[in-house]
């Protein structure tokens, strides 16, 4: 399934709205997406998002959207 996570890139700073980022991340679960995301990166996580159907159609419509890969 595929994720989209929200977050601020550092886990100092208050998060402020007009700096939340996305990334999109393939997980059998919400907790693996977030294990992933934690574990490769120093992303202060807002929200993880799980999409499919047209929700999905909807994002991979956007030319900004890439899957981000991460060792396992």
């Amino acid at each position: 399934m595929i994720f989209k996570v929200y977050y601020q890139e550092d886990q100092i700073r208050n998060p402020k709205r007009e700096d939340t980022k996305s990334l999109y991340v393939d997980a059998e679960t919400e907790v693996e997406a977030r294990a992933l995301v934690s574990d490769n990166t120093k992303h202060n996580i807002e929200f993880i998002e799980p999409l499919e159907g047209k929700f999905l159609e909807y994002e991979q419509e956007n030319p900004d959207y890439k899957l981000t890969e991460f060792n396992k």
